[in-house]
């Protein structure tokens, strides 16, 4: 309220009535500037009672008229320089969520705005300062990606004539941006309107790139001893470096073939460069030349790669150039993309048959080896600090593969790659420097435990052919004997009696055991198991960290009869242990969030099981209160995804040995998540509205109190808007429904409406009238009929509304089973007089339209068995059907029947229906997190009181018989088809009842 008032107060607004009579109007005036001023001020301030009021009011604002011109003005000409990079940022945070239109969801932006934006945004970004134009290039290309080319087909013409202005600052802004929009050419599928795409933007872009490309190289020449410039014009070679590896990517273009001289040796040229100037003394940063002759390494590699044939003529001659670069570069930080690249050039080459001879010499192999693999592979001491200062890098370089390519990284892919052609020779000088190395750490393991890690990572890179993140390696080079390795170097540094001494090798040691979990023998993992325990209380983050992850991994595998394992029996005598380190490397610094070891603790309790009741009543606290504390601020998604998994595994193994403790888990979540849904904590929401389900449906058959009171504020349309809330919620009010549909009847009854007005919200949207009809038919199922008799015309006339403005498949298949659900819970007669009662001859329109022809296309066995159930009612116990027009449908519905029964479901589905992904939703709204073990069992609505419909169909179809004799058996040998009477014959054999 207070802020709604304030808006009417401060942002003066007029309303319009234009197309866009939906969008309020913000005036351009100095009083709006002034207010957005002090509101975006405020969203700076590191006191969340402050910022948040501030960022809510903005979101409040994002649909007016002239809010992102306002925003723009400000990015232009505020006088302060903070105001205008925040106006930036906000802008193109703003531009994120709301620039690409979803099909039944409201248009955020006016026609009139999007207009101004594009008309002149270019302008903007190419005359703002480095900061703000990389915040406007990223929202040109959020733009771009939405309305180019078709609704923006001049923005490349616009682009490319600004590389004649001369101004490398304005030329940079282009390359940039262009640079941002191509860069999804190299990670999107194929497709005829990607390569159309393309097309235009190499017949508008490719030759003035080109030119500009030697034009900024003839520069240099004349600019060699101008610092300021050649930094001016190195950035802009590696940004036309970076478009040319986008423009080549998908498929070796025309033009680019045909200039291919002129591109390659020019970039070849540049490998070998080296300017004085350029030279950098920072060791951690790359300089501009490093950056260069990287991106120069990826296109060559992608040369290498893809186009072989092409790229023959000048491959001997960059394989020189990149092997002359590693021999002569060092060790320093600033060089590793630099040598990771190039390596990784080596890696892609070495492992096409074409190049094989390149590497065949013995002398060869063993100077790669010697001068590039063993340098490449040793722990410097950059990697040794940030083991320590900043471990959550380390372990997302080292575990994760993240994208930053390390040193270590590309040299096993290099190993990896001679291995293809080369496996015995090469497994051959390793062994030699593997030996080595632990003969030198056998010396004097303190002074030399970085040799024992080099050899580890060595015999790693040696061993691991095929590596997948379920199984780890699951191939192997067979002349690694893993298990030795094992035995002789990993489990000594496992069982060392002090978890804290040599850290590195520790971490080693258990990725060891991780990575060839699929390798060594259960008995071996069973004896790592106690081990890998006692290493979560290390004080090293990386090395807890990676205990919890291989403790996970190793309880996910699968035995031979598709149980884990490791079973909870194996694991009985550590488990107390298990626990206690779990919860306590939360408690260590630095791991307060720790991902892994929330994991840890999820898939722990899911290998116990029941093992674990007895210490749930203290570790339930343990949980609530961090969840409490991370609700503050939720940073860690995945973190907080692991906390709720674990809470509905504490709450489902509980209660599944002992229903009434649920109320135990009520007292001690419920005061959690009343502040979490107080305070608005979007991320959680949807979260909690799984557990809450999970919560209610163990109660039998009524609902507490805490739970009604809540009930109102779950039909609040706020909720609603965000796509993220609505499969949890539409859960939660379903298990409303099952649990107490009476008790709403009763005590709620002023809140059928909202139900209803939530039912015909999801209904409107192609993406959510699924969830729509799930809450319509616990509706349907739940709800004393008296109760909504009132509203059942109104509920059938908005169906037929939503048919005949966009009928798609998946509307269909939920209308069938939704139309036979009412028919089994009221009656067939009901049913048909509800249809004609709308429009008479309604109910032989819906059966010879949609129930007959369509009904081959529901899927699911509830579902099906809802409809086979349905249409026997209307084929046996609706009058109308034998004695009116409607009796020509009768065969027909019963064939239709017979081929659910009979017939392979129909899933074929329109070519104009491409549906939209719930995942589609616009931009930073939380998408909806299923959780796992919150899971909801398959509900049949229909439940024993029918075991097999088709034994149904023939006792009713005797059933009727008997009512009118005569009339079943002449209805069916005029019009039934030969393949169905047979099908029939057999139900009613099945059945032992015959037709009169």
């Amino acid at each position: 309220r207070v802020l709604h008032s304030f808006c009417s107060r401060h942002l003066k607004a007029g309303t319009t009535n234009t197309s866009d009579r939906f969008h309020t109007i913000m005036e351009l005036n100095d009083a709006n500037l002034q207010t957005l001023t002090e509101f975006l001020r405020k969203t700076l301030d590191p006191n969340p009672t402050v910022r948040r009021p501030a960022e809510k009011f903005l979101e409040s604002v994002e649909g007016n008229q002239n809010y992102p011109i306002l925003l723009l003005t400000l990015l232009e000409k505020s006088q302060d320089n903070v105001i205008r990079v925040c106006a930036a940022v906000t802008f193109k945070n703003y531009i994120k969520r709301n620039w690409r239109i979803v099909e039944d969801e409201p248009n955020k932006i006016s026609n009139g705005d999007r207009t101004a934006i594009k008309a002149n945004i270019v302008n903007l970004m190419l005359s703002s300062p480095e900061q703000i134009q990389k915040q406007l290039s990223d929202a040109i290309s959020i733009i771009g990606r939405e309305d180019f080319p078709q609704k923006w087909p001049d923005l490349l013409t616009e682009m490319v004539t600004r590389f004649r202005s001369g101004d490398f600052h304005i030329i940079n802004g282009v390359l940039r941006t262009a640079h941002s929009l191509f860069k999804r050419y190299r990670h999107e599928f194929k497709s005829n309107e990607l390569w159309s795409e393309i097309k235009l933007v190499l017949e508008t872009f490719a030759l003035p790139l080109t030119e500009l490309f030697k034009a900024t190289i003839e520069l240099c020449q004349t600019h060699a001893t101008d610092i300021n410039a050649l930094k001016v014009l190195f950035s802009s070679l590696t940004l036309i470096s970076k478009l040319f590896y986008s423009l080549n990517f998908q498929d070796l273009p025309e033009f680019f073939e045909d200039n291919m001289d002129t591109w390659m040796t020019n970039f070849h040229m540049l490998l070998t460069l080296d300017n004085k100037l350029l030279q950098t003394d920072d060791e951690e940063e790359a300089g501009l030349l490093e950056l260069l002759k990287s991106q120069i390494c990826d296109n060559a590699a992608l040369y290498a790669q893809k186009y072989d044939e092409e790229f023959q003529p000048y491959l001997p001659r960059f394989v020189t150039a990149i092997w002359n670069l590693l021999v002569s570069t060092g060790q320093e930080v600033k060089y590793d993309l630099l040598v990771s690249n190039a390596i990784q050039f080596l890696a892609s080459v070495c492992e096409r048959p074409h190049y094989k001879h390149l590497f065949e010499d013995q002398n060869i192999l063993t100077s790669i080896c010697e001068k590039v693999i063993v340098p490449n592979m040793e722990f410097r001491s950059a990697d040794e600090e940030a083991f320590e200062d900043n471990s959550e890098e380390y372990i997302r370089r080292d575990l994760e593969g993240s994208d930053i390519d390390t040193r270590r990284r590309a040299a096993c892919d290099l190993v990896r790659g001679l291995c293809k052609f080369f496996e015995g020779p090469v497994t051959a000088i390793f062994s030699g420097y593997v030996n080595s190395m632990l003969g030198e750490y056998a010396k004097n393991p303190g002074g030399n435990w970085k040799h024992k890690d080099a050899a580890i990572y060595l015999v790693t890179s040696l061993a691991s052919k095929a590596q997948t993140q379920k199984h780890g390696i699951t191939q192997a080079n067979e002349l690694v004997n893993l298990n030795e390795f094992f035995v002789n170097h990993i489990l000594p540094d496992l069982k060392s009696p002090n978890v804290n001494e040599f850290p590195v090798l520790k971490a080693d040691a258990i990725k060891y055991v991780m990575i060839f979990r699929s390798q060594l023998p259960k008995e071996q993992l069973i004896q790592a198991t106690p081990l890998l325990i006692t290493h979560l209380q290390a004080e090293s983050t990386v090395q807890h960290t990676y205990a919890a992850h291989a403790l996970e991994r190793l309880f996910t595998m699968r035995g031979p009869n598709n149980t884990t394992l490791i079973t909870a029996a194996e694991m009985a005598p550590f488990t107390e242990q298990l626990l206690n380190n779990l919860f306590k490397a939360l408690a260590l610094p630095g791991s307060s969030e720790n991902e892994y070891i929330m994991k840890a603790i999820m898939r722990s309790f899911s290998l116990l099981q029941e093992a674990i009741v007895p210490y749930i009543p203290t570790l339930i606290g343990q949980l609530t209160h961090k969840l409490l504390l991370v609700s503050k601020n939720p940073s860690k998604p995945h973190f907080n995804h692991y906390l709720f998994e674990s809470l509905c595994l504490s709450v489902r193994i509980t209660c599944k040995a002992n229903p009434t403790t649920v109320s135990s888990f009520e007292e001690a979540l419920f005061p959690v998540f009343t502040e979490i849904l107080q305070n608005d904590v979007q991320e959680f929401l949807p979260y909690v509205f799984q557990v809450m389900s999970l919560l209610l449906e163990i109660h039998s058959n009524s609902i507490p109190s805490s739970y009604m009171a809540l009930f109102p504020h779950l039909l609040q349309p706020v909720l609603w808007e965000r796509t993220g809330n609505i499969p949890p919620l539409v859960r939660l009010l379903q298990a409303y429904l099952e649990k107490g549909g009476a008790s709403i009847a009763n005590s709620a009854a002023d809140k059928i409406p909202g139900l209803l007005g939530v039912f015909q919200k999801l209904i409107a949207s192609k993406a959510n009238d699924h969830q729509g009809f799930y809450l319509l038919n616990s509706i349907i199922e739940h709800m004393p009929p008296d109760s909504i008799t009132q509203y059942r015309k109104q509920i059938f006339i908005l169906l037929f509304q939503r048919l005949q403005s966009s009928k798609t498949t998946k509307f269909i298949k939920s209308f069938l089973v939704f139309v036979n659900l009412y028919c089994v819970k009221y009656g067939a007669i009901a049913l048909q007089e509800i249809f004609d009662s709308i429009q008479p001859k309604m109910f032989g329109m819906v059966l010879e339209k949609i129930v007959i022809p369509e009904v081959q296309k529901v899927s699911g066995a509830v579902e099906k068995k809802i409809c086979a159930v349905g249409i026997t009612k209307v084929l046996t116990e609706c009058p109308a059907m034998m004695d009116t027009e409607y009796t020509k449908l009768w065969t027909p519905l019963l064939q239709a029947l017979i081929g659910l029964f009979e017939l392979p479901e129909d899933d074929s589905i329109p070519d104009d229906e491409h549906f939209i992904d719930i995942e589609d939703a616009p931009g930073y709204q939380t998408a909806f997190s299923q959780l796992a073990f919150a899971g909801k069992k398959e509900h049949d609505p229909i439940g024993d009181a029918v075991g097999n419909p088709k034994i149904l169909l023939a006792q009713s179809l005797h059933k009727l018989s008997t009512a009118c004799p005569g009339r079943v058996p002449s209805m069916l040998s005029t019009s039934l088809n030969a393949e169905a009477l047979q099908y029939l014959q057999g139900y009613l054999q099945a059945a032992t009842v015959q037709l009169v």
